[in-house]
C-alpha cells in the first residue's frame, strides 16, 4: 500500500517507518520537523520513501492524495507539552487532526489509523482493568484532544472511510530519536547516570506500559487488517500482564541496576491519573499482533544504551536532545518557533 505517516520525526516515528517499509509498503513522511535534531547518531534509522516537510496545520488535500491508509501520530505529544499552552494543544491535536482527515475522507483514503492514548481514561476505578467501552476521564489537554478526535473520527466514518483508533499505554524503549521523559526510560536513566532512583509520589498510581516497537507493530496491522475487524474500532495497545504501579516500575529498575539507591518520597502532586488497562480485544482480534516486548526486557535494553552512550552525565540526559518539552522551549527562547509554535 502506500501509507502516508504523519509525526515520523517523533520517538515512536522511527519503528513505524521500519515497520512499514519492512513489510513492503510505499511510506510518504509528513513532520514539521521541531525534534528533528533529536536523533541519535548511533542509531540505524529507516528512511520513508517520500517526505513532506510541514506543519500538520498547513496540511493540503494533495499532500494525501494517492494513498491508500494514513497513520496520524503528529501532535504535541505528552501532558507537559500539552500544558505549555493549552489552546495551542486543541489547534495542533485537534483542529488539525479533522483538518487531516477531512481531507483523507476527500481524497478516497479508505483507513485511517488515529495515534490516541489510554490516558483518556484518566481516574478509573483501578479495582479492574478498563477495556474500550469504559467511560473516559481525560484530565489533561493531551487526553482531551485525543477524546474530541475519536469523537469527530467516529462521526465520519462510513462505507468507503474506515477509521481505527489505537489507544497507546504509557510508551517506553530505544528509538532513534530518544527520550527521557517518559517513565520507564526517566526512572532509568536517572538510575544509570546517578545510582539514585527517586519517585517523587507515593508510587502508587496505575500505568500500562508498552514497548514503541509494538506500538508500530500495531499501526501495521491495524492498516492491513480486514475492514469488518477494525472498522470503527478502538484498540487498547499493550499486553495485560503489563500493568503496573509505578513503584513497580522503580523496583524493576532499581532490580537491574546493582548500587542504586530507591526513594519513594510520598510527595503527592498534580496528576492524578492512574489507570489500568484491558488489552484482550487487541490481543484477541487484531490480526498479527503479537507483542515481543515486557517492562522487564525494556530496562535491559535502556540500561544497554545507556552503557554505549556512558559519556552522557545527567544534565545532559535531562536536556532538550532528550525532554520534548524542553527542546520546544529552545525553539522558542532561539526565536526559532514564534508563539503559535510555527517556524519564523
Amino acid at each position: 500500500m502506500k501509507v502516508f505517516v504523519t509525526g515520523h520525526l517523533g520517538f515512536i516515528g522511527p519503528c513505524v517507518i521500519r515497520r512499514l517499509v519492512e513489510a513492503g509498503h510505499e511510506v510518504t513522511a509528513f513532520d514539521t520537523g521541531y525534534f528533528n535534531e533529536n536523533t541519535d547518531l548511533d542509531a540505524e534509522l529507516t528512511l520513508p520513501h517520500h517526505e513532506i516537510n510541514k506543519d500538520i496545520r498547513d496540511i493540503e488535500a494533495e499532500d494525501i492524495r494517492g494513498h491508500d491508509a494514513v497513520i496520524h501520530m503528529a501532535g504535541l505529544s505528552n501532558d507537559p507539552l500539552g500544558k505549555l499552552q493549552p489552546a495551542l494543544t486543541e489547534e495542533i491535536n485537534y483542529l488539525a487532526s479533522r483538518r487531516t482527515a477531512n481531507f483523507a475522507k476527500a481524497e478516497g483514503v479508505e483507513r485511517f489509523v488515529f495515534f490516541s492514548s489510554c490516558s483518556l481514561y484518566g481516574v478509573a476505578d483501578t479495582s479492574r482493568p478498563v477495556d474500550e467501552t469504559a467511560e473516559q476521564a481525560p484530565v489533561t489537554a493531551y487526553a482531551k484532544s485525543k477524546v474530541a478526535t475519536e469523537n469527530l473520527l467516529r462521526e465520519i466514518a462510513d462505507d468507503h472511510f474506515s477509521p481505527v483508533y489505537l489507544r497507546n499505554a504509557t510508551c517506553y524503549g530505544v528509538s532513534a530519536r530518544p527520550r527521557f521523559d517518559l517513565v520507564l526510560n526517566n526512572l532509568t536513566a536517572w538510575g544509570y547516570y546517578t545510582k539514585e532512583i527517586r519517585i517523587m509520589s507515593d508510587g502508587l498510581p496505575w500505568r500500562p506500559m508498552v514497548h514503541i516497537d509494538d506500538v508500530a507493530q500495531a499501526a501495521v496491522c491495524a492498516i492491513e487488517a480486514d475492514r469488518e475487524i477494525v472498522h470503527n474500532q478502538a484498540f487498547n495497545v499493550g499486553q495485560n500482564s503489563e500493568n503496573f504501579q509505578v513503584k513497580d516500575l522503580a523496583e524493576i529498575v532499581h532490580s537491574k541496576l546493582p548500587g542504586t539507591t530507591l526513594a519513594i518520597t510520598g510527595e503527592t502532586g498534580g496528576d492524578d491519573r492512574s489507570y489500568r488497562v484491558d488489552f484482550t480485544k487487541i490481543e484477541n482480534k487484531l490480526p498479527g499482533f503479537k507483542p515481543n516486548w515486557t517492562v522487564d526486557k525494556g530496562a535491559e535494553e535502556i540500561i544497554e544504551w545507556c552503557r554505549h552512550h556512558d559519556r552522557l552525565t545527567i544534565d545532559q540526559a535531562n536536556d532538550r536532545n532528550y525532554v520534548r518539552l524542553r527542546q520546544i522551549e529552545f525553539l522558542l527562547d532561539r526565536s526559532s518557533l514564534n508563539n503559535s509554535l510555527k517556524w519564523a
